[in-house]
């Protein structure tokens, strides 16, 4: 049986760690774009180089065109711009919305409907952009968000309390940025809250730690951000969609009334598999929460208002 083909737009740091950690383990053959002359060629082959050590026989194919992505089951779109000094968050959704344009236009122009895995920022509203622009139904477009930001908590919950990470279910909802809602009592080590394990403001500190986890890796940097959780999130979400698992992992998609919210693109539990998004899964939030959670949807729909789509 041969190998599936995911399509990843972007040669950049998030998108090549994504498309070696796929090939590494072997799941699908990768044909890897970008608007770089060689880059991703480049890469490409310093990943094929890798196949005989680590005894897999997957294939990353570089190419500068994105319709030979034509025949791939799922197409994460990595490509785009960090706002830059003086850059306004007007001009940032500009440049981001037409680069989601131009790729969603290109697929379609093949006449293919993978399923699409957005992880451009603002990746909220550039994933209800590629939702509008492709047309595609809402259950094959989706954003990266949740499960980096649920990984990162997972992983200060775990450091905190010397356990495993692997018995740590964090989890997180809301918009990818500032106004993301983590959930300590429905985050558990080996199925206990950790509201039983740490005292509240402990709590707190590790939901705003998860929160700023991109900006904290950025200050460590000095340049560039964060690529090897987001390449390994990308991977859970291609590898339950491929192989039809039913993983349940948060994703940013659209809601139609899930959560007392609609038309808008927000982080919440998800079920993949075979075709993208199988199921929203809801659970009852408290007051508190749910008011978090819709001011985290606010912003996304004022940005969105700021597209004019």
């Amino acid at each position: 049986m041969p190998r599936p083909k995911v399509g990843i737009v972007g040669a950049g740091n998030v998108g090549a760690a994504a498309a070696f950690i796929l090939t590494k383990r072997n799941l699908c053959d990768v044909i890897l774009s970008d608007i770089v002359e060689g880059l991703p060629q480049g890469k490409g082959l310093d990943m094929n180089e890798c196949r005989q050590v680590d005894q897999h026989d997957a294939t990353v194919t570089g190419t500068n065109r994105i319709e030979d992505m034509k025949d791939c089951a799922v197409v994460v779109i990595t490509a785009g711009v960090p706002r830059k000094p003086g850059m306004t968050r007007e001009q940032l959704l500009e440049i981001n919305t037409n680069i989601i344009r131009d790729v969603c236009g290109k697929l379609k122009s093949t006449g293919a409907s993978p399923v699409l895995i957005v992880v451009t920022n603002p990746l909220d509203v550039m994933t209800y952009a590629a939702l509008k622009i492709t047309g595609f139904p809402k259950n094959r477009v989706l954003g990266m968000a949740g499960v980096l930001d649920s990984n990162r908590f997972a992983h200060f919950v775990a450091e905190r309390l010397q356990v495993s990470p692997r018995d740590v279910q964090a989890m997180v909802l809301g918009s990818h940025g500032d106004t993301m809602v983590a959930i300590p009592r429905f985050t558990t080590v080996g199925g206990i809250p950790i509201t039983e394990l740490l005292p509240k403001e402990e709590c707190d500190k590790l939901a705003i730690r998860a929160r700023d986890g991109g900006a904290e890796i950025v200050a460590l940097l000095k340049t560039g951000s964060a690529y090897y959780a987001p390449g390994s999130s990308i991977a859970a979400m291609v590898e339950s969609i491929l192989y039809d698992q039913d993983r349940v992992l948060p994703c940013s998609v659209h809601l139609d009334g899930q959560y007392g919210l609609s038309d808008v693109v927000v982080g919440v539990p998800c079920r993949l598999g075979d075709g993208g998004l199988k199921q929203i899964l809801e659970v009852k939030l408290a007051p508190d929460e749910l008011a978090a959670l819709k001011r985290s949807a606010d912003v996304v729909k004022e940005n969105v208002r700021l597209l004019k789509l």
